[in-house]
């Protein structure tokens, strides 16, 4: 099962082990590119994913980039924590559920040994792993492993149109889009979630 960041890494194994993966279950994530890939904001700026939204009118002398400001915001505790709130607390359909997990899903930036500077490397490198994957994306039309996608479909950003992508490229899928589920499909919809997981087909 994938879901957010942990998309491309296991459908590349699922890619690269396809005899050994039993089955693939998809949640609101993202592997290559394509027209309907949205990144959250916060996501943008510290990946400087900004040539993806945006077609060049003339060449740049020199490139234009979120570094600095990414940088400055990782640096700050408080500027960093209000924008992890912002963002991230919009991922989440109902109030209660959102009070309850946000502050615990937090809390791997805020002990000691802080994530924030992995946080930040795996963004900076997204653009060019998003690159590395849609050079593979063709690969997924020959996978054959059963393949089950359940994707909250008001997730503005990991989106319906985005799972339909992956419907339509992996021949053996199957699609549920949850209607109010958002990015944390799993968090909004638990119990249709895991009679999904547990119904979908193995090897």
């Amino acid at each position: 099962m994938v879901h957010d960041a942990s998309g491309p890494a296991g459908i590349n194994w699922a890619l690269d082990h396809s005899q050994e993966t039993g089955g693939l279950v998809i949640l609101n994530t993202f592997f290559h590119l394509t027209p309907s890939l949205s990144a959250p904001e916060a996501i943008s700026i510290f990946a400087d994913l900004l040539e993806f939204r945006t077609a060049r009118q003339v060449e740049p002398t020199q490139p234009w980039s979120f570094a600095r400001l990414s940088q400055a915001i990782a640096d700050d505790s408080r500027m960093f924590r209000w924008l992890y709130f912002w963002q991230v607390g919009s991922f989440f359909r109902d109030k209660a559920v959102r009070e309850e997990f946000l502050p615990v899903l937090y809390e791997q930036f805020d002990e000691n040994s802080s994530t924030i500077p992995a946080f930040v490397k795996l963004n900076k490198n997204l653009g060019d792993s998003i690159r590395a994957n849609s050079q593979r994306a063709p690969e997924l039309v020959g996978f054959d492993g059963p393949v089950r996608i359940i994707f909250g479909a008001s997730d503005p950003y990991l989106n319906a149109e985005l799972a339909q992508d992956f419907h339509r490229i992996l021949p053996t899928s199957d699609l549920f889009l949850l209607p109010t589920a958002r990015h944390y499909v799993q968090m909004d919809e638990p119990e249709r979630v895991a009679h999904l997981i547990l119904t979908t087909r193995t090897r």
